[in-house]
């Protein structure tokens, strides 16, 4: 659940310093042994969907979370999309999203039966504006997702109020905020359905498409283990109508491995994302906020630049890769365009997002080298005279 707009043009220096986007690779060969180890297990056992190793992973993620259930299903999307049916989400339903997210939040909703109505997202934090959620409830709301965006945990509080006065669920979608705290609550220990991506680039990714969905009710439990095994609970029995989202044993044993080194990885981005920030701050370039500790992995380093076009190219004939997550707000996309919003102005605090985000190079296996690179990058442009104040 995280695709992204790469922009790269060739560089004019081929032996200047390279900083990609994202290096799996260079993850993977960091935990070469530990990898090989888990998946050459997974091969002898010739058990290769759900079974021990999907059950070994479930128990070690919900501890890991602090929450009673965990589970592994095929990926972020079908976490989203069981989850909603786990909770009774369908046709006539309407549920509240934000604009400002993965096109799959609303897709979720929309595979599901019901209709994704889009609220606009505070300018500082990016997360659903609690405010303009409230506004655009009607008889027919039935949840709202909140996205833990960027890998920053969102504050519910005033969601959970507004929630509670309509007779609202609310859903997380935490695709992102792998390891993520709220104060001293881990993101997906909230008892509620919190769901999670391990697509490869995640902060804990696997090396195929997997997810998962955590919660605290045994029926929400039982219920997601049959959704996601035809409503199978024995061979060729079936007690509901479900699908085919079973995690791959192999993912499930990668996973693990990751899930040992997750903190680790979790603070080596905190550390480089501080010193961009420290970097930023006398420019004008705006950086991520850094909200308290432990509140944010930076999955991505997001800043906001009035000449975000010009920036891009910018970093890009310095060998510096970027991104731009999102490009386009939901509401204005071509597949939901028979919802009937206006057009641009609608939600304008995701549109003016849209036109000035930038997502530069952030993963634990950033040297020293590339963050001073990127960061020297970043200020030569802004001192350039290309990014008005």
């Amino acid at each position: 659940m995280n695709i992204m707009t790469t922009r790269t043009e060739a560089a004019p220096h081929a032996d200047a310093v390279q900083v990609p986007f994202v290096d799996l690779k260079a993850q993977y060969l960091s935990i070469r042994e530990e990898i090989n180890e888990a998946i050459e297990k997974v091969l002898h056992s010739a058990q290769f969907v759900n079974g021990k190793w999907v059950e070994e992973f479930e128990q070690e993620f919900a501890r890991y979370l602090g929450v009673p259930y965990v589970v592994g299903v095929g990926s972020g999307t079908a976490a989203l999309e069981l989850a909603l049916k786990t909770a009774g989400i369908g046709a006539g339903d309407e549920v509240i999203v934000p604009a400002n997210t993965f096109f799959a939040t609303a897709e979720a909703v929309s595979n599901v039966g019901a209709t994704p109505v889009f609220a606009d997202v505070d300018p500082q934090s990016f997360h659903l504006d609690a405010v303009y959620t409230e506004a655009r409830i009607t008889p027919r709301t039935r949840a709202v997702i909140p996205v833990h965006l960027f890998g920053r945990a969102m504050d519910l509080r005033n969601l959970e109020e507004i929630a509670e006065r309509h007779g609202l669920t609310i859903i997380e979608d935490a695709a992102q905020a792998h390891g993520v705290f709220h104060g001293k609550t881990k993101i997906g220990a909230s008892g509620r359905l919190t769901c999670f991506s391990f697509y490869p680039g995640k902060n804990l990714g696997a090396y195929g498409d997997a997810g998962a969905v955590a919660c605290s009710q045994a029926s929400h439990f039982e219920t997601l283990r049959l959704l996601r095994d035809h409503g199978s609970p024995s061979k060729y029995q079936h007690s509901l109508v479900g699908t085919n989202s079973r995690m791959d044993a192999i993912q499930a044993a990668v996973l693990s491995v990751k899930l040992r080194h997750l903190d680790r990885w979790n603070a080596l981005r905190v550390e480089h994302a501080g010193h961009l920030r420290r970097g930023l701050a006398a420019t004008s370039i705006i950086p991520p906020e850094a909200p308290l500790k432990g509140e944010h992995n930076f999955h991505l380093f997001v800043v906001r630049s009035k000449s975000r076009d010009d920036l891009c190219k910018f970093l890009a004939q310095r060998n510096i890769s970027s991104g731009i997550h999102y490009p386009v707000p939901l509401h204005l996309t071509k597949a939901y365009q028979a919802l009937g919003y206006p057009g641009h102005g609608t939600l304008p605090v995701s549109e003016k997002l849209a036109s000035e985000i930038l997502s530069l190079p952030m993963y634990p296996e950033l040297s020293h080298s590339q963050v001073a690179y990127l960061l020297e990058a970043l200020l030569d442009f802004s001192s350039s005279g290309r990014e008005p104040r």
